[in-house]
């Protein structure tokens, strides 16, 4: 779920979330906040205690669009996260791209040994997918799959596919 500055930085926000958890009965686990790396590295103190609450309750965050933002390895370091989704500008020109190929190789590789999980984003071609998939990334997103759909018509075609 993403989640904006102005939600970040409000001084209910972590209540909010408990009590979203609570009403929804949702184990924490299964919730993942999407943070930019801006929103992030805005307010420090904030950050990391509202990343540390989070992290207490058992909620997933992810760096979103991560490697066209304003972050230091060292931020990175600090931060209790268990994400990054690498930005769809990396993967638009894979695996044509050299310098794209090895930017993508280089954060997937790095967010392992810092043992965070990866997806990529905008998935288009099934060239991507393969690559991807060889360079172990755990998960990816994008139109190969399937174009943004209603709420409704996602339950829909999740029932349908349960059926089969």
């Amino acid at each position: 779920m993403n989640v904006s500055a102005h939600q970040f930085k409000q001084n209910n926000f972590i209540p909010l979330v408990e009590e979203v958890i609570q009403d929804t009965g949702i184990d924490p686990n299964q919730l993942e906040l999407e943070l930019t790396e801006s929103i992030l590295i805005d307010d420090l103190g904030h950050t990391l205690d509202a990343l540390s609450k989070l992290r207490d309750m058992g909620v997933r965050v992810a760096i979103d669009d991560f490697g066209t933002g304003y972050s230091s390895l060292n931020y990175l370091k600090q931060f209790p996260v268990d994400t990054l989704k690498i930005d769809q500008s990396f993967i638009h020109n894979l695996p044509n791209n050299a310098d794209d190929a090895q930017i993508t190789r280089t954060i997937i590789s790095m967010a392992h040994n810092l043992g965070l999980g990866v997806i990529a984003e905008g998935v288009e071609t099934k060239e991507q997918l393969e690559f991807l998939q060889q360079t172990q990334c755990e998960e990816v997103q994008g139109f190969f799959f399937s174009k943004p759909v209603p709420s409704k018509s996602l339950l829909d075609m999740i029932n349908t596919s349960a059926l089969k």
